[in-house]
């Protein structure tokens, strides 16, 4: 599994779904970049000039919403994974 570092996550990425809810296959080409994924590794968290670790706003499990072009694409047994720096999280999906 990948352990990231610092104030970094690992999600992986949810794909939307290939059909429209008229029943029309969307192509791989006509998609947009998928912006959602669930939470699967959590850095440490950033260090403050303290010293001090500052926590993490997201945990394993999470789904969340993250910038469009954010993070470095990992695929890993055939499973998407993407890298992020918690800024790049936007918002945490309930």
């Amino acid at each position: 599994m990948i352990k990231p570092l610092g104030d970094r996550i690992v999600i992986k990425v949810i794909e939307d779904t290939e059909q429209t809810q008229g029943g029309i296959f969307i192509p791989d080409s006509a998609k947009e970049k998928p912006q959602k994924g669930e939470v699967v590794a959590v850095g440490l968290g950033k260090m403050n000039d303290k010293g001090e670790r500052e926590p993490m706003d997201v945990k394993i499990g999470d789904t969340v919403l993250y910038a469009k072009y954010a993070g470095t694409d990992v695929k890993m047994d055939g499973v998407e994974y993407k890298i992020l720096s918690i800024k790049d999280a936007l918002a945490i999906i309930e």
